[in-house]
């Protein structure tokens, strides 16, 4: 049986060397290119066409999941693993969006990559066990809060939700939208009420999980 191939893409070097010290250590293993940034990423995706890339999620140029996205694209045979060291739901529902088939933590990394290469490479999905708790606690938090979903707000709710999640402040959505400063706060306020959260970090949070901002 020939050789996984596999590309492995992270901008820390001594991360990048321990991990692929461990995948090549695994018999049937062969890393074929590393990259230290995401657009070296994809470009050798596509030169060299392997059967897995292993991306991290934080890279310059391109971060891992507009590189996953882009791989993706250019070189649709090969699967992505991404190394995270996010515990986040939002996080994994976002690679997952992008097009990974295996999400793995980096902490967890040097235990987990060589289950979830091997998953990958048969065409199933990978999720690092570790997330399992977090997801379960995640959903049962949403449950007893209530958690809405954006099909419930009203379409200007919805605006100002995206406008709070990406930074803007009262006076800017105001402009933006062409309504008063206590309209926003209205606004606002109802969000709050109908979504059961208590400050803006609530309220990103919310907006990524729901697709509404990248993060």
């Amino acid at each position: 049986m020939a050789n996984v191939r596999i590309l492995l893409a992270d901008d820390h070097a001594m991360l990048r060397d321990g991990v692929r010290m461990v995948l090549e250590s695994h018999p049937g293993f062969e890393v074929v290119g590393t990259a230290d940034n995401g657009r070296d990423a994809v470009r050798l995706a596509e030169e060299l066409q392997p059967d897995i890339a292993v991306v991290d999620v934080a890279m310059p140029e391109l971060n891992g999941l507009e590189a996953t996205r882009a791989i993706r694209n250019t070189s649709p045979e090969t699967a992505i693993v991404v190394l995270s060291m996010h515990e986040g739901e939002e996080y994994l529902r976002e690679a997952l969006r992008a097009g990974a088939a295996g999400y793995v933590l980096k902490r967890a990394a040097a235990k987990e990559l060589v289950g979830a290469i091997n998953a990958v490479r048969r065409g199933d999905k990978y999720l690092d066990p570790a997330l399992t708790d977090t997801l379960i606690s995640d959903y049962v938090r949403q449950v007893e809060r209530g958690d809405d979903t954006p099909d419930s707000l009203t379409e200007r709710e919805l605006e100002v939700l995206k406008l709070v999640a990406e930074g803007h402040t009262n006076r800017q959505i105001a402009l933006q939208l062409n309504i008063s400063i206590k309209t926003v706060q209205t606004h606002r306020a109802n969000l709050m009420d109908k979504l059961n959260l208590h400050d803006r970090t609530e309220l990103v949070r919310y907006a990524i999980r729901r697709g509404l901002i990248q993060p």
